[in-house]
């Protein structure tokens, strides 16, 4: 099948590459001239535009988006409605805030264009393991585009089979599925994020219980010197805890022990904001997310004025003075 891609980045890139391997036909287009050469050299058929890409598709065209959230893909978007012909298909692939999909879905329509959203989990290493999709958009323009995502998705490889599943039809084992219309795609990898924001942050608490257990704050009887790399590995042969990001963290702890190389400093997407809003819209408690979220907030910051103003009140009502943390073994 033909298809356009519009950003070539780590996901961009990797996504033509699985494709062009599957037997599909990749036109590419970037604003870096350099990334669109190293995919024609693999084998993609360049373009120098927008336009120019948009010329060499057949119709029904079907582009799919992979630029950065926001504004980027906003005039991504209007550029190819401009161009774009009745019955043609705009996938967005990135992490677009799902209520901007409704919108453009109805702006997209008007012109008799389909917009289908994506939601895409798999980050550097979906070139091998393939792709979850979460997907969202007219179902006719998502059945059209099957091919596409059968290509992209891992596939059933050897998971288990679910019980009671072989009575249910679907392509969810096969690593994607068609959630609903318009914007359901990216609303259910935007709850996925903030899941996942919510398991890292589980992780990073337990081994750092675990990294603190030497502390000389501790009896000695129950300090414990602890091989991180081993309870991580342990924990992957048949504990119910075991994931993909467990399997990650025990790659990390083998490299470095100590994880001496990283600041500290975690960066949200914005999916886990987006997820504590919706729950607030529906009014479901969603304590674990909202903490998790707040703990990236916390950890770019030193003493916040707040944490301050707690130690001013408890010496004033208390006459509790502060203590120097103790030191920890690192």
């Amino acid at each position: 099948m033909q298809l356009g891609m519009v950003g070539l980045g780590r996901m961009g890139a990797n996504m033509t590459r699985r494709l062009m391997r599957g037997g599909h036909q990749l036109i590419v287009s970037d604003l870096s001239p350099d990334a669109v050469k190293q995919m024609a050299g693999e084998g993609a058929t360049a373009s120098s535009s927008v336009e120019d890409l948009i010329t060499k598709l057949v119709a029904p065209r079907a582009v799919w988006i992979m630029v950065p959230a926001g504004g980027p893909t906003e005039k991504t978007v209007e550029a190819l409605l401009a161009l774009l012909q009745k019955g043609d298909t705009i996938i967005d692939g990135g992490n677009s805030f799902f209520k901007d999909d409704v919108r453009r879905s109805k702006m997209c329509a008007a012109k008799g264009v389909h917009y289908v959203d994506v939601g895409t989990s798999g980050g550097v290493w979906g070139l091998e393991r393939g792709y979850c999709m979460m997907i969202g958009g007219p179902k006719e323009a998502v059945a059209r585009l099957d091919p596409i995502f059968k290509t992209l998705a891992p596939g059933r490889g050897d998971i288990p089979r679910t019980p009671g599943r072989e009575k249910m039809g679907g392509t969810s084992e096969d690593g994607y599925i068609h959630c609903g219309p318009s914007g359901s795609g990216h609303f259910v990898k935007m709850v996925h994020n903030g899941i996942e924001y919510g398991m890292m942050q589980a992780y990073a608490e337990g081994f750092d219980i675990f990294k603190n257990a030497i502390s000389k704050a501790l009896p000695e009887e129950i300090r414990y010197d602890l091989n991180l790399a081993d309870i991580a590995e342990v924990w992957r042969r048949g504990s119910v805890v075991s994931s993909w990001l467990l399997d990650l963290t025990a790659m990390a702890l083998v490299e470095n022990p100590t994880l001496s190389e990283y600041s500290g400093f975690v960066q949200d997407s914005g999916e886990g904001r987006w997820t504590i809003e919706a729950a607030i819209e529906e009014a479901v408690p969603a304590e674990v997310l909202t903490a998790a979220l707040y703990t990236r907030f916390r950890s770019r910051q030193d003493h916040t004025f707040a944490e301050k103003m707690l130690s001013a009140m408890r010496q004033k009502f208390g006459g509790h003075i502060e203590l120097k943390p103790p030191s920890k073994t690192t």
